[in-house]
């Protein structure tokens, strides 16, 4: 996906849906948000799991320090380096279970939506939301939701005047209507819910 496909993707959205047109104003042009596919993308979602940003953030750069961002290197190091890295027991156990799972990332590309989030929820450590989330932006997917994410479901209360937070089965059947776009149409909520954070002051 490109930029020229979300602003495709959002107009048409926008025609179908008057909440997404009066959405797109407010929010200013959609980021693609791509990401670099493989390996690493997978273990840093998984090293950024129930911890803050900076924790994130300090604990891959160790692991970049140690050159163990690759496969190879993550399974053949030891259980003293990836505590020094900062990895819990739990997170190197997933660690070494997506290093030894033998993804075919090159194959992930020509595979549907489904088989991706097949192939990757397989590998302990990595959920539906992880690897909704690696379609979307480390394959660049334009139909693929997220609806266990938090500020979708929050984006989408705000924006739909909802009365509770939709939950994920909820979610995942409203945004069939936002097919073929549905990945346009969550990076909208995303936006809408940081605009509506930032004037509300909405948690």
């Amino acid at each position: 996906m490109s930029l020229d496909c979300v602003a495709e993707g959002a107009e048409w959205l926008a025609a179908r849906e008057p909440r997404f047109a009066e959405a797109l104003p407010l929010v200013g042009a959609l980021p693609l948000r791509r990401e670099a596919e493989g390996f690493a993308a997978l273990l840093r979602a998984i090293v950024g799991q129930q911890v803050s940003v900076a924790s994130a953030r300090a604990i891959w750069a160790r692991l970049e320090g140690m050159g163990l961002t690759e496969a190879a290197a993550l399974a053949a190091a030891t259980d003293e380096d990836l505590r020094a890295a900062g990895l819990s027991r739990q997170k190197a156990r997933y660690g070494r279970a997506l290093a030894q799972a033998g993804i075919d990332f090159d194959a992930l590309r020509a595979a549907s939506d489904a088989e991706v989030v097949q192939t990757l929820v397989a590998v302990p450590g990595i959920g539906v939301w992880t690897a909704e989330i690696y379609a979307m932006f480390a394959l660049g997917r334009a139909d693929v939701f997220a609806p266990g994410d938090l500020a979708l479901q929050e984006g989408a209360r705000l924006l739909f005047g909802l009365e509770a937070r939709p939950k994920d089965k909820a979610l995942r059947a409203m945004a069939e209507a936002w097919s073929p776009w549905r990945s346009v149409a969550a990076r909208i909520l995303w936006a809408y819910y940081r605009v509506a954070k930032d004037r509300e002051g909405v948690m």
